[in-house]
């Protein structure tokens, strides 16, 4: 049966769905099946950062409505095998998807699949709900900016009204900035938050182009070391923490350091 993890925020722009789309990818590279389902409607976008959006026949809505049936609806990224989207619609009427019927699709999911990772709308309204409803874990996406961190602050509690256990993951983390206490650390932020550490992604333009719909060769780089780091925390439940700062320690760092606040 597949671990169904939602991965959530309070507030959008943080990455989230960057961050699901490069966690299921990385997940699959480790010879696992992974289904990312889209149940932020309306305002769906896996499918244009997987670049399928032109390959999209069914989707969450036709599932819902009998019109197909779930497997009917599954696209494949092209680029990573094993990995599978189930799109979001593009817009639907109140009271037409219910949290019993993401539950439903995921438990129909889960014997085909090692995890099912749900895209959750930002935010803590109605749609938050139907997905967290139908998941028994949880990935709390922020980014060390006050705002975000106090809007993850209130969701942590709701999750935990579920049931759920909540790691958080910390986007966009700059070790130059944290080195100079100028940007709070990652573990500071978990502490603050009061859950484990599941990740910390530092800012890189690597994994910002996985966002792109022009493809990016997949290449080595801090914030894919970043997350595969996540990927063996999310499979065994360890905590490892990605160290951000370590290209800015010592005479070489506080020169890059430096640098970049020329830039």
């Amino acid at each position: 049966m597949a671990r169904s993890i939602v991965v959530t925020s309070g507030k959008g722009g943080v990455g989230k769905s960057t961050v699901t789309v490069a966690l299921g990818r990385e997940l699959c590279r480790r010879n696992l099946r992974v289904a990312l389902v889209d149940t932020d409607i309306g305002l769906n976008n896996l499918d244009v950062l997987l670049d399928m959006e032109h390959r999209v026949v069914y989707d969450i809505l036709d599932v819902v409505k009998n019109r197909c049936r779930v497997r009917q609806a599954l696209v494949e990224d092209n680029s990573t095998g094993g990995l599978f989207l189930l799109p979001s619609a593009h817009a639907y009427e109140a009271g037409e998807i219910t949290a019993q019927n993401i539950r439903l699709i995921v438990n129909s999911l889960s014997s085909s699949f090692d995890f099912v990772l749900i895209d959750c709308p930002a935010g803590v309204e109605l749609g938050f709900h139907r997905a967290v409803a139908a998941a028994k874990e949880a990935l709390v996406v922020t980014t060390p900016h006050v705002s975000a961190v106090r809007d993850a602050s209130k969701v942590i509690p709701i999750l935990q009204s579920y049931g759920l256990s909540s790691r958080v993951v910390v986007n966009r983390s700059r070790g130059d900035l944290v080195m100079d206490s100028e940007m709070a650390d990652s573990v500071g932020i978990a502490d603050a938050l009061g859950c484990g550490i599941a990740g910390v992604i530092p800012e890189d333009d690597y994994i910002n182009l996985q966002s792109n719909v022009i493809p990016v060769r997949r290449r080595k780089s801090d914030g894919l070391t970043a997350i595969e780091v996540l990927a063996q925390n999310v499979m065994y439940g360890t905590e490892t923490v990605y160290d951000v700062t370590k290209r800015y320690r010592g005479i070489f760092g506080a020169f890059k350091r430096g640098l970049r606040k020329l830039v």
